[in-house]
């Protein structure tokens, strides 16, 4: 089961409040390979981890570039997968490399959704100086994108705020851990969001952004197929917009 938490406050009051706070697990078969998050593309600005299997190289499932533009994708769970459908990964990669604006990008995205299986696609345009912008599209929910409010969020394998159970659960999880965020150090609320998602799932990532807009990408993947051994990596810089 896949799942994203997020809650985004572009103007938060406190100067020790994140603008973003994001926490996702992929729930990818253990044997499909990927690549660990690293910076990637022209100018090597784009943050993200990378699908290998055949097919869908280049794809992704959750990124941020140093412009500001972030974007996760979850599937939509169907009965059946349409084998001849394109690859879903590519419309994560191709927002963080874009140069248009999350909202424009997701109504083009709309009028492709037929080609591709169930999905879920947050975009998001963060910026220090014009304030951050969040937009959701699902190809098997209404016809159109939707810009979201500031607020609190789970998304899982249906649609945007489905109150499935282990959702609600973890987005109360994720709830307790936001509402200390300004008392923590940086480490002990990564250490937190990543509890929340403590679970056998393939890769966690939490992500971070202050309201200077220093960004901190963290990642624990599962070393192997062995749910009891794990590798962490942390990526921070700043957004340039």
């Amino acid at each position: 089961m896949c799942i994203i938490f997020f809650k985004f406050d572009p103007r938060p009051v406190s100067k020790n409040a994140y603008r973003l706070i994001l926490a996702a697990n992929r729930d990818e078969f253990y044997h499909r390979p990927s690549k660990a998050a690293d910076f990637w593309g022209s100018n090597h600005e784009v943050l993200s981890g990378l699908d290998m299997e055949e097919g869908k190289e280049g794809g992704t499932w959750l990124g941020i570039s140093m412009r500001g533009k972030l974007a996760a994708l979850t599937n939509y769970l169907q009965p059946r997968l349409d084998r001849d459908a394109r690859g879903r990964g590519e419309l994560v990669a191709q927002f963080l490399t874009t140069d248009m604006d999350c909202l424009t990008y997701l109504k083009k995205v709309s009028a492709e959704g037929h080609l591709y299986n169930g999905f879920n696609l947050i975009a998001a345009d963060l910026s220090t100086e014009k304030g951050d912008v969040v937009c959701y599209y699902g190809n098997r929910g209404d016809p159109k994108p939707v810009v979201l409010a500031p607020g609190t969020y789970g998304l899982s394998n249906a649609l945007l705020e489905t109150p499935w159970r282990k959702l609600c659960f973890g987005k109360r999880l994720f709830l307790e851990a936001v509402e200390r965020s300004q008392a923590l150090p940086k480490e002990a609320l990564v250490a937190q969001l990543l509890d929340v998602l403590n679970n056998e799932e393939a890769t966690n990532t939490v992500i971070l952004v202050d309201a200077d807009g220093h960004v901190t990408f963290t990642e624990r993947s599962m070393l192997g197929t062995d749910p009891s051994r794990w590798e962490t990596s942390t990526h921070e810089f700043r957004l340039k917009s």
